[in-house]
């Protein structure tokens, strides 16, 4: 399906919505941004094993076990990421991407090419997290 989109190919309101250039566009961006989530989190798996964590000053043992902290939260909001773009990738398996979860309207294609993963336009995002911010200051 790939072959079906031309490298500076940008999709376009004018084209039919989540056509098969579109839907073939958006799963390569999906894949790639995983192959590079992948691929950071290999690096810094390679660089945690190698830090020696043997430091014999107690500042500098501090300090490497924050940095390992802060690179291991990373990786676990990264971790969940994935899990979102494999959630967008069954979608476009399924022909549900690209269509907003709460009113099923399609979701503003520079939405979804800023945000791949997103599952609502923008309008219903932000009715939700007027929602949340209410919630949140009760």
């Amino acid at each position: 399906m790939s072959a079906l989109v031309i490298e500076d190919y940008v999709p376009s309101e004018e084209e039919p919505f989540m056509n098969d250039r579109q839907r073939s566009y958006f799963r390569s961006k999906l894949m790639s941004w995983k192959g590079d989530i992948l691929r950071e989190a290999r690096e810094t798996l390679e660089l945690l094993q190698q830090e020696n964590a043997n430091h014999p000053d107690f500042a500098d043992r501090a300090s490497s076990e924050t940095d390992r902290s802060i690179e291991l939260r990373a990786r676990d909001r990264q971790r969940k990421l994935i899990a979102k773009i494999d959630a967008a990738l069954q979608r476009l398996d399924e022909g549900t991407y690209g269509y907003c979860e709460e009113t099923g309207e399609p979701i503003a294609l520079r939405r979804l090419d800023a945000r791949p993963i997103a599952t609502l336009s923008i309008e219903a995002q932000e009715r939700h997290e007027r929602r949340e911010k209410v919630y949140r200051d009760d």
